[in-house]
């Protein structure tokens, strides 16, 4: 009995995708404001093209942060719908765990912020997690729309630090911010 209690435990841990935590103290307050899309990250190529993953995750674009009183984040969106930008509002929802935030748009989906100086980049992943496999995408936030090398030198180093192979698939300083709206 206790082989199969162990070996289920085992079995459902296995199931997410587990995220490292920031290594800086996460102030929320911190991170209101604007922010721009730098670079998007997702498992593999195949899923960068997957109409559902794109819809739900690669086609989100945080666009501004605002913390509420209760420490939630409320979140405005550029989403991609049709080819053309449309503006969303969600509520991400804190967790025991400060880094990670709980939303339902299309599916129930994690925010995990992966990094932040506060000021000028936030690296932030978000995970479908309504069923399995688990769907994770990541994006680089910058307060301006300035090009800096060392900081997405830093984005693809942290991606490796995760447990699922990520890769850059769109870097937008060499194209448009999508979704300016």
């Amino acid at each position: 009995m206790k082989c199969l209690l162990l070996a289920l435990a085992l079995a459902c841990s296995v199931q997410a995708v587990v995220l490292p935590q920031t290594p800086r103290a996460l102030d929320v307050l911190k991170l209101a404001g604007p922010w721009h899309a730098v670079a998007v990250a997702a498992q593999d190529a195949q899923e960068a093209v997957e109409p559902a993953v794109e819809r739900q995750l690669l086609r989100m674009y945080v666009k501004e942060l605002r913390p509420t009183p209760e420490l939630n984040l409320e979140i405005i969106l550029g989403v991609r719908d049709n080819g053309k930008c449309i503006e969303e509002k969600i509520i991400a929802k804190k967790t025991e765990i400060p880094t990670k935030f709980k939303f339902n748009y299309l599916a129930e989906q994690e925010l995990i912020l992966l990094d932040t100086n506060h000021e000028d980049f936030l690296f932030l992943c978000m995970e479908g997690t309504a069923m399995p496999p688990q769907k994770l995408a990541c994006q680089y936030l910058a307060r301006t729309l300035e090009a800096q090398p060392e900081i997405m030198d830093k984005f693809r180093a942290d991606l490796k630090m995760l447990p699922t192979p990520m890769q850059v698939f769109r870097d937008l300083t060499q194209e448009e911010e999508p979704c300016r709206l």
